[in-house]
């Protein structure tokens, strides 16, 4: 049973031309009252228009016959002229002589942009019904399609970007190619028609890419893989199209997909038809390539297991280039670039070797935070302290430092001071260790050992080891580095069979964590006089350098 609507709008109905023509006649005598009441002007005395003059409110003046009339506030006043001291207000705003026409002519326009609305309505008032229905239809395919696709011309250079020497000698044979593609047709060589960038967050992926646009002197279209997902079935497909079809009107060209897992996500499961519509669409547009077609897809991701396998096959995505997080020498590098033009003492390649973990993007926000932290303190050049003072909030974020008492500094300052000492004695690098948080360094190995893994569970154990022994008593204070200990003990176990055989046991992970524990005990009863001593330190500076512990051990075994 169908229920006829309360209300229906007859898209068919012709509105009578006297009806329009009375309508705007009341409209335009309207709009000529409200101009003419506000723009009188409103006579004030002496003291309101000093007011006005010392507070410089005055907007705009002119001189009508005897009168001084000004705009202040969205509102017309007028004083004498002869009362005033016109030099004085000239000082402050041009004084100009009135309009002739002003008026005249504002009337004129509104009454000829009446009469062309009058025009419209009357030539256009049959076809309302199927207008209606068009803006409709434009306006939905207008708010679900996005931004206008539209081509950038990159003016990034390898040279701009640092620390990926291995990934420009592939990236190179794409440039030459779509700067000479004739060399490679004439030879019989089938140039890869996508390339898929693999790599954690802030390495630098859009900015290689934009970099080999630059390089090779061709349009960029850039889209997010975000971008072609949309609520409306065949909206997203329609973008890939577009996309598509600009980057071939553009050939050469470059398509740099970012996040492309957010479109190319393996197809399965949790089905989403206006994905794999949009997916099958992508496909297809590479499918479509021919090997001259001069149009290269570059596409970035952190996370190719979740791409589905048709995406990656041979003829789509035929290059894959790995980006990782920078090196030492690369992070040295890197910080160069982002230096250029700045005034620098600090020591680069110290920074570099204490910034393991940073990516490029990291690194970046590094230089520009000591920069702005010179700033604050008044100093045009940027130091070694800046980046120490800035490194930990880059990389942990800014964090609240809480008030200790005097007990819970004896004690954070004993637990700290046994983690110092245990990092130096089993060969942990680390930068400085201070009351409230830790600044161990991470290793640009590749291997770790087993050695290695135990030294760090045997640190992260020694603060709690330090209470028990001397205190008599655990605190809250050894929560995190618990969870760390008992973290890389399931890792040595479990991941790299490095106890207990292949398959590891909690049981074989209880033994590892027991005999780190019993190890660390014995450790700290033995460098009883360093401990104390570099407690004491801890108390009254709050924190220690490697170099400074270093020299604290020296003199409490020669005192």
């Amino acid at each position: 049973m169908k229920i006829a609507p309360k209300f229906k709008f007859d898209l068919d109905y012709k509105v009578s031309p006297k009806v329009i023509i009375i309508a705007l006649s009341v409209v335009l005598c309207a709009l000529l009252l409200v101009v003419a009441v506000r723009n009188i002007p409103r006579e004030i005395s002496l003291l309101e228009y000093d007011n006005f003059l010392q507070s410089r409110s005055i907007q705009s003046a002119e001189i009508s016959g005897e009168k001084l009339v000004f705009h202040a506030g969205g509102k017309n006043y007028y004083v004498l002229k002869d009362s005033i001291n016109l030099n004085e207000l000239a000082q402050t705003v041009a004084i100009k002589a009135p309009s002739e026409y002003g008026e005249d002519l504002f009337l004129l326009v509104l009454l000829a942009a009446c009469g062309f609305m009058v025009f419209v309505i009357l030539r256009r008032r049959q076809s309302f019904a199927v207008s209606a229905t068009q803006t409709a239809q434009n306006d939905l395919e207008g708010a679900v399609s996005g931004a206008q696709i539209v081509p950038a011309i990159s003016n990034v250079r390898f040279g701009d970007v640092a620390g990926i020497d291995e990934v420009k000698f592939e990236l190179m044979e794409i440039v030459d190619f779509l700067k000479n593609p004739s060399k490679y047709r004439d030879f019989g060589i089938r140039v890869p028609k996508g390339v898929l960038m693999i790599g954690p967050p802030g390495v630098g992926k859009t900015l290689v890419a934009k970099a080999v646009a630059g390089e090779a002197g061709v349009p960029f279209f850039y889209q997010s893989g975000a971008s072609f997902v949309q609520i409306y079935v065949g909206m997203g497909a329609k973008r890939v199209r577009e996309l598509f079809s600009k980057a071939k009107a553009y050939a050469p060209s470059i398509v740099f997909i970012d996040e492309i897992d957010a479109v190319g996500k393996a197809r399965g499961g949790g089905r989403n038809d206006e994905r794999e519509a949009t997916l099958n669409q992508l496909l297809t547009e590479m499918d479509g390539f021919t090997d001259n077609s001069g149009v290269i897809v570059i596409a970035a991701t952190n996370k190719i297991e979740m791409i589905d396998e048709a995406l990656l096959r041979s003829g789509r995505f035929d290059r894959r280039v790995f980006l990782s997080l920078p090196d030492a020498s690369d992070r040295a590098a890197i910080l160069q670039t982002y230096l250029r033009g700045k005034k620098c003492a600090a020591n680069v390649q110290n920074i570099a070797q204490n910034t393991t973990g940073f990516s490029g993007a990291g690194l970046a926000t590094l230089v520009n935070e000591a920069a702005i932290n010179a700033l604050r303190e008044g100093r045009e050049t940027i130091t070694d302290a800046d980046f120490a003072a800035v490194e930990g909030k880059v990389l942990h974020g800014k964090r609240k430092f809480y008030s200790l008492s005097r007990e819970e500094k004896e004690i954070q300052a004993l637990y700290k001071a046994a983690k110092a000492l245990a990092a130096e004695w089993f060969g942990v690098n680390f930068d400085k260790i201070s009351l409230l948080e830790d600044r161990f360094l991470l290793s640009d190995d590749f291997l770790e050992s087993k050695t290695a893994l135990l030294a760090r569970i045997k640190v992260a154990l020694a603060g709690a080891a330090a209470l028990k022994v001397y205190k008599n008593e655990l605190f809250t204070n050894a929560a995190n580095d618990v969870a760390e200990a008992r973290e890389l003990a399931k890792s040595l176990v479990v991941d790299y069979a490095m106890s207990g055989g292949l398959l590891g046991s909690n049981s074989d992970i209880k033994d590892v964590l027991d005999g780190c524990e019993s190890e660390v005990e014995e450790f700290v009863k033995g460098c009883e006089r360093s401990l104390l001593a570099v407690q004491d330190y801890l108390a009254r500076k709050e924190s220690v350098t490697r170099e400074e512990l270093a020299q604290i051990i020296k003199e409490s075994y020669e005192s």
